[in-house]
């Protein structure tokens, strides 16, 4: 993913999640994957897909039992 697309991206979970310092981190290693960051903190995995010409954008994020704990 490049800088224009990432920015793209960006804008659009920052839109839908009413978040403005969610931000994106391009993976130097890996051209279709970004991670989600709130503040400082990491969040979630992006990964760009494309299959027959349609491109898609998939959002992992893990929750761990042990931070419901806080809840």
């Amino acid at each position: 993913m490049d800088k224009t697309e990432l920015a793209k991206i960006e804008t659009y979970l920052r839109k839908t999640f009413g978040l403005k310092n969610i931000g994106l981190r391009p993976q130097p290693k890996k051209a279709d994957m970004a991670e989600v960051f709130i503040g400082d903190e990491f969040i979630a995995t992006l990964y760009r897909i494309e299959d027959e010409g349609e491109v898609e954008y998939q959002l992992q994020m893990a929750i761990l039992e042990m931070d419901l704990e806080d809840v």
